[in-house]
């Protein structure tokens, strides 16, 4: 492989901690202690975010920062003056872009909300607010902490507080009918919000979910479910620009973007994950899991648990995996400038993916059909390596 030029670079930055996990979760997600000591961990943890990037300079020196993205876990627990001393911790060692998108995900509790404001005046410059739904009763059976009355209030927050948010919705949840899921597209579209993802819920492995599985809506009533996702949200003017994510024009997520489009990422925090290019190589790095294992690898200088290069042979399924969720496709010039491979490697699969009517021919490129999308799993794995 031989890269022409070195992708757009992302920043991940992984707050493990959470009130309490969510039954579906399979993140990185702990419980976070109360009181004092909450405090100083907090103040550790950035502490050892920073002396993670410190170490990480050399491997991405010089490359400006296209956005920013706090997740977790629940980041909007962080206090924040923690907040904003590791934006400007960022900002001391990394030439952020100008207008770098910072996103920070949010929960609606009423503790976390009263936040909104002054995560904005920290430097965030976009929330993303982890509703799922707004009924109580399926969001007591996900086992979520807030409430419905609570999501309403946080919008409102969120809309009053930042330019632009992200409002995250899950869908075939537990008992849920269509009338219910219509309810809650038609609640949550009735804040305008700039952007909007709506996911699926489902049943990962080593979660609660998968020792103790709910009862969910049928396959075919999921579909329908989808279909009325697709309807009211376009009604609305929101055009739906990758499999789970609609927008308004101008509120994309620059961070997301960048993955679907195998750009790179350096992730910091823990168990957190990263992708960087090298003019002959992409190497991918994980941190250590556990907070407390983190904490004191990463204060020594070694916050890295394992990393590899990828092959060869993987890359055309890695470039994919991601940019067959967008609605518009790709180039196959992008496919070249992203992996550093000609487009020849993937053109038998291609061609494959036309003939069953996934991919179709669109702007410069190729982009995913309705069907390709209705197939995505299907239609990815035409470009896994042989064997």
């Amino acid at each position: 492989m031989n890269l022409p030029a070195l992708p757009p670079l992302s920043l991940y930055v992984h707050l493990p901690w959470c009130i309490r996990k969510c039954p579906y979760c399979d993140f990185n997600s702990h419980e976070m202690r109360a009181g004092a000591d909450a405090e100083a961990e907090q103040q550790r943890y950035v502490d050892a975010l920073l002396a993670d990037l410190e170490a990480s300079l050399p491997l991405v020196w010089g490359r400006p920062v296209i956005s920013v993205f706090i997740g977790g876990g629940t980041p909007s627990l962080f206090a924040p003056e923690r907040i904003e001393r590791l934006i400007e911790g960022v900002r001391a060692r990394l030439p952020l872009a100008p207008g770098c998108e910072i996103t920070l995900e949010a929960n609606p509790g009423t503790f976390e909300r009263e936040r909104f404001a002054a995560f904005r005046a920290a430097g965030v410059t976009r929330l993303s607010v982890g509703v799922q739904s707004f009924d109580d009763a399926h969001l007591k059976a996900i086992g979520r902490v807030h409430d419905g009355a609570q999501a309403r209030a946080a919008l409102q927050e969120a809309a009053r507080a930042f330019d632009t948010f992200n409002l995250d919705l899950m869908y075939a949840l537990p008992g849920q009918t269509l009338a219910e899921l219509e309810q809650d597209v038609r609640t949550a579209l009735s804040f305008a919000p700039p952007h909007l993802s709506i996911y699926h819920l489902t049943i990962e492995p080593n979660t609660v979910f998968a020792k103790y599985p709910p009862r969910l809506p049928e396959e075919d009533v999921a579909w329908d479910m989808l279909d009325r996702i697709t309807e009211l949200t376009g009604a609305a003017g929101l055009e739906r620009y990758e499999v789970s994510a609609y927008a308004r024009a101008g509120h994309r997520c620059v961070h997301n973007l960048n993955y679907w489009q195998f750009g790179d990422y350096l992730g910091i925090g823990a168990g957190a994950h990263g992708k960087l290019s090298f003019a002959h190589r992409v190497l991918r790095q994980v941190r250590h899991r556990l907070p407390e294992r983190y904490m004191q690898q990463a204060l020594a200088g070694d916050a890295v648990a394992s990393h590899h290069e990828v092959t060869p042979g993987d890359l055309p399924f890695e470039f994919m995996l991601n940019a067959l969720r967008l609605k518009d496709g790709f180039a196959l010039s992008e496919f070249s400038a992203r992996t550093g491979l000609p487009a020849e490697r993937v053109r038998a699969a291609l061609r494959q993916a036309e003939d069953q009517g996934w991919l179709e021919p669109g702007g410069a490129g190729l982009r995913p059909t309705a069907r390709g999308f209705d197939f995505l799993s299907d239609l990815q794995q035409l470009f896994l390596p042989p064997g």
